[in-house]
């Protein structure tokens, strides 16, 4: 499981600029799945329907990651807006992103050149000002434990970004909690310390 912390959106964010008498107007939204990519690039063409065009690239994971990825040119020549901006997203520090680029062409021809510079700069205007917020990869537990080492357990959360999400009280204590998972294996080894070995500890599978 990928452990890493990383920068995501924290709103749609939408910057503006003039290149050669075009208007550039660029849009960054979250985008944790490639679904959500693809529906708000819809949004932004709805939007903008009367644009030249509205060139698209999106990164649906973390910073740098080619997996699921995406771009449209959406008319300009091959090459000069979707693949600039996509390498602008891959090499920048935010993770989970689409960015749409709409122009409405102003009457001077750019050249292939000056779209690859225009296009790249939009979406490095847009990361530099982007609100952002750390997304953390967590890991959900389920802990049975006796009541002896509860009040030990409650005193360990803190330290470990943990996150108490139930209780359940019969014979023994049973707990559901979230935790970074770059925490886990510290969590673990902690509660074993805690308990003397006397606590049932499963991994379920991380909340999407």
């Amino acid at each position: 499981m990928e452990a890493r912390r990383y920068l995501v959106p924290a709103r749609v964010h939408r910057v503006e600029q003039e290149v050669q008498k075009s208007r550039f107007v660029t849009t960054a939204a979250p985008a944790p799945t490639v679904e959500e990519a693809r529906a708000f690039i819809a949004r932004v063409r709805e939007e903008f329907p009367d644009a030249t065009h509205n060139c698209w690239a999106y990164v649906a994971g973390p910073p740098g990651s080619t997996v699921q990825v995406g771009m449209s040119d959406d008319g300009e020549p091959h090459g000069t807006a979707g693949r600039p901006m996509l390498n602008a997203l891959l090499h920048g520090t935010v993770g989970e992103v689409a960015v749409v680029v709409t122009r409405y062409f102003g009457g001077t021809l750019l050249g292939k050149g000056g779209l690859v510079r225009a296009y790249t700069g939009c979406v490095q205007q847009a990361l530099e000002s982007l609100p952002t917020l750390e997304r953390v990869p967590k890991a959900r537990l389920a802990i049975e434990i006796e009541y002896a080492s509860v009040d030990g357990l409650r005193r360990m959360l803190p330290a470990h970004e943990a996150e108490l999400v139930s209780e359940e009280y019969a014979a023994t204590v049973g707990y559901q909690l979230l935790l970074p998972l770059s925490r886990l294996e510290a969590f673990r080894k902690a509660l074993l310390d805690l308990t003397l070995g006397e606590v049932l500890i499963e991994v379920l599978e991380p909340p999407q």
